[in-house]
């Protein structure tokens, strides 16, 4: 009998298959309708520290407006949550998601000081996340800044956000690091739960007739998924972390190729928002599929079998495999290119 039960951060899971923040998380209906498709665990959209701080000021400002109002109107001043300041709704969602489904649900966090981080990851906690995705996302424009400096910067929001909470970290990573391996291994040094590759960058478009730029937002394809898998087959039995794989899952056969790198989830969001929260199952469905044709009773069987060995020269292996790729397109394309 095949079974599909695994574990993320030490929590336990009836699948690997999670569904990534994205906008399907909303709602506590939606992320009923994501338990309800099978998904093992939720992450739930995004919480943004400059959203509480605005919302802060809004709330600040509203009840501002009526501090010279009569007594006898008290009863009209408008019912804000002070003390929790901005991440208010955000924080009674959780609470809501939490208590709705019987799988995880772990909050996503992206702040922007290292108080913030720590005071909106304990909130997180309070209100019932399972875990902590932190997720940095931030594009270093100022060409002045040295990698080692926003290298530094994520161990210390890591640092910052453990001190703060008992739960599992997660964090979700780009993958544009001069020495991606390093980075995740002070990571794991640092005491991070799990590490979430990769990050997908929004790209600004340019409108060629409008002569402006706007924002860009795509769904991810299976073609992105390379380097994640490249990633988590390197580290696989490198960190103690767990390992979540992101991005360019669209059928089974991509979860399966992440858990045979050695993820010990996959998460996926553009395939659930292109074919329906629904289509967890058919994700599920195919993975089983796969195992009970190939003989595999569980994910464990699965996991990291096509990971690099402990023996295994990482960088030696990737430059035969870059050979190997050219070698193969030279013999694919070698005569068309010389026609053309």
């Amino acid at each position: 009998m095949t079974t599909l039960t695994t574990t993320y951060l030490g929590l336990s899971l009836r699948n690997p298959l999670v569904a990534s923040a994205s906008p399907l998380s909303q709602t506590t209906d939606d992320v009923r309708a994501l338990a309800d498709a099978g998904v093992g665990a939720v992450v739930l959209y995004s919480l943004f520290e400059e959203q509480i701080r605005q919302q802060e000021v809004a709330d600040y400002e509203l009840v501002a407006m009526h501090e010279d109002s009569f007594g006898e109107a008290t009863s009209y001043f408008p019912d804000v949550d002070i003390v929790a300041g901005g991440a208010t709704p955000y924080l009674r969602h959780l609470e809501n998601c939490a208590g709705a489904v019987d799988i995880p649900v772990i909050g996503s966090l992206n702040g922007a000081s290292l108080d913030g981080w720590a005071q909106c990851a304990r909130q997180m906690q309070d209100a019932g996340a399972a875990a902590i995705e932190v997720n940095p996302y931030a594009v270093p424009g100022d060409v002045r800044v040295a990698g080692a400096s926003i290298e530094q910067r994520h161990v210390e929001i890591v640092h910052a956000v453990k001190s703060a909470v008992t739960i599992p970290v997660a964090m979700k990573l780009s993958p544009f690091f001069s020495a991606t391996g390093t980075m995740c291994r002070e990571l794991d040094a640092a005491g991070v739960d799990g590490l979430v590759l990769f990050n997908r960058f929004l790209q600004p478009d340019i409108d060629i007739e409008t002569l402006t730029v706007g924002p860009s937002v795509t769904l991810s394809s299976p073609v992105e998924s390379g380097i994640a898998r490249t990633w988590i087959a390197i580290l696989r039995g490198r960190v103690k972390a767990s390992l979540a794989a992101t991005t360019g899952v669209e059928t089974g056969a991509d979860v399966v190729k992440y858990l045979l790198a050695g993820a010990d989830v996959v998460m996926t969001a553009s395939a659930l928002m292109r074919h329906g929260t629904g289509y967890a199952t058919t994700l599920l469905g195919e993975l089983t599929g796969w195992m009970e044709r190939k003989r595999f009773a569980s994910v464990d069987e699965v996991r990291g079998l096509l990971a690099l060995g402990d023996g295994v020269d990482a960088a030696q292996y990737e430059r035969a495999g870059y050979v190997a790729a050219l070698t193969h397109a030279k013999d694919m394309y070698g005569d068309f290119l010389v026609r053309s």
